[in-house]
């Protein structure tokens, strides 16, 4: 054990110079942008702040488990200016959670997402501004998909535009019965501009992202199903007798993946993000890094004192 707290040690002073030290230091300076993009991230939170609204809500559990609530029913969950910038300091925390291991993301009253006020967004209709809160909002979803935690998207109702565009920044989506992810872009006379369209692409191809896009498509769960948009579809309480709430069936679908200690399970993510965000040969050094956090740690050892993977 003092072995393994001292490569701990030894690894987290020299991580700063690896690949993935790189991509924590982009992930905690806010992401894609920064100063050097002429983005000023106090500038644009006092902006958005003066669009009050809703609320985004963080529920961190005993099990490692969180839940964070899009809650804004009035405006079928859309996001206040207000709750961009809660969206933000949530992830901050869910950054620095230690003990944590998955996070769920719902919205509240049976419905997802409808993407961003329009009070808002036609207050900050003209190009400088609509900019500004297109890179805090790819800033704020892209450090959620880099969380070191398994996510989940529990798509209730709608999740449109901005809200479709919300579910790509989860490793996963879970779609309720009756449930729609629409990328209404078009109808709005624009393209994503939160990322989703990039995150789409590598969920599910190019020639599928064409047609979501193109067309507007409404994904319910079956298409959702065929092209990978979605990995599962839960069963409707109100016809399934002890099928549970649609956030007990997503904690039940989560808990495979996050069996077992926090740092076994924040290591797996990390791999599995540098593998996708790295060149090869920087996400292998990554990986070597990472496994150096976990060989001879506690689970290691326990699990070689107890039991053998040749039985």
């Amino acid at each position: 054990m003092a072995l393994w707290a001292l490569r701990q040690q030894l690894l987290r002073s020299s991580g700063s110079c690896g690949a993935w030290g790189r991509l924590l230091q982009r992930q905690s300076s806010g992401c894609v942008y920064s100063n050097i993009h002429g983005y000023d991230q106090l500038e644009v939170r006092e902006k958005l702040q003066a669009f009050p609204g809703g609320s985004i809500d963080l529920l961190k559990q005993d099990s490692g488990v969180a839940v964070l609530t899009i809650n804004h029913p009035t405006r079928m969950n859309a996001l206040s200016g207000s709750m961009m910038v809660e969206l933000e300091e949530h992830v901050s925390q869910l950054e620095n959670w230690t003990d944590g291991k998955g996070l769920i993301v719902q919205g509240a009253a049976g419905t997802f997402c409808s993407g961003s006020d329009l009070s808002a967004v036609r207050a900050i209709s003209n190009p400088q501004d609509g900019m500004k809160m297109c890179m805090f909002m790819q800033n704020a979803l892209t450090r959620l998909l880099r969380l070191p935690l398994m996510t989940v998207a529990l798509v209730e109702g709608r999740a449109l535009g901005g809200g479709a565009e919300f579910t790509t920044a989860c490793d996963f989506r879970l779609m309720a019965s009756g449930s729609v992810i629409q990328f209404v872009h078009k109808h709005m006379g624009l393209v994503p501009g939160w990322g989703g369209a990039a995150r789409l692409v590598h969920i599910v191809g190019s020639q599928n992202a064409l047609k979501l896009l193109g067309g507007a498509l409404k994904v319910d769960p079956e298409l959702g199903l065929q092209i990978g948009l979605a990995d599962g579809v839960l069963e409707d309480p109100r016809a399934e007798e002890g099928a549970g709430t649609p956030l007990q069936q997503a904690e039940k679908w989560l808990s495979s993946y996050v069996k077992g200690p926090a740092a076994v399970i924040q290591a797996v993510k990390k791999v599995v993000l540098s593998g996708r965000e790295l060149p090869l040969s920087e996400a292998l050094r990554t990986e070597k890094d990472v496994f150096g956090t976990v060989w001879g740690g506690p689970a290691n050892l326990q699990a070689l004192a107890s039991k053998s993977k040749h039985k």
